[in-house]
């Protein structure tokens, strides 16, 4: 049972880190003014950060309610 929550956990996390990879992809096109910089492409910027960032976390607390009680 507490296998699943680990592996489950493994792939959000991973999932997570591929999502901030993206999001750093994007942030350095703007940088460099390879892509449109307005305030709506920084939202969408910003949003995708949050939802990578909560992915890894929640896959985080799996893998450590995995580990703890597996």
């Amino acid at each position: 049972m507490f296998q699943v929550l680990l592996y489950i956990g493994i792939f959000l996390t991973v999932l997570g880190l591929v999502g901030l990879g993206a999001c750093i992809r994007k942030a350095l096109a703007v940088k460099r003014g390879e892509a449109d910089g307005s305030s709506a492409s920084m939202h969408k910027l910003v949003a995708l950060n949050m939802a990578a960032m909560g992915t890894s976390a929640l896959g985080l607390a799996l893998v450590t309610v995995g580990l703890i009680f597996g």
